[in-house]
């Protein structure tokens, strides 16, 4: 009997430890997706300043071409 007494103690310590180290994952997992989504912010801000620069470089280049000749 003591012995039945002594598995269930030791296995009441791991499941602590399990649900201990469960929440500290649990934890992580949370941290890891706020920071793909600070990530995910930060490259969609990103990409938008770029191609903001882009549509500028587009319609500067568009006004300096033209088609009509000069009299000189």
């Amino acid at each position: 009997m003591d012995d039945i007494k002594k598995i269930n103690e030791e296995l009441k310590l791991k499941i602590k430890k399990l649900e201990e180290e469960r929440e500290k994952l649990l934890d992580e997992v949370d941290s890891l997706w706020a920071m793909l989504d600070e990530m995910t912010k930060s490259d969609v801000q990103s990409w938008s300043h770029l191609l903001n620069t882009l549509d500028g470089d587009v319609v500067t280049r568009t006004l300096m071409i033209t088609k009509k000749k000069a009299d000189a």
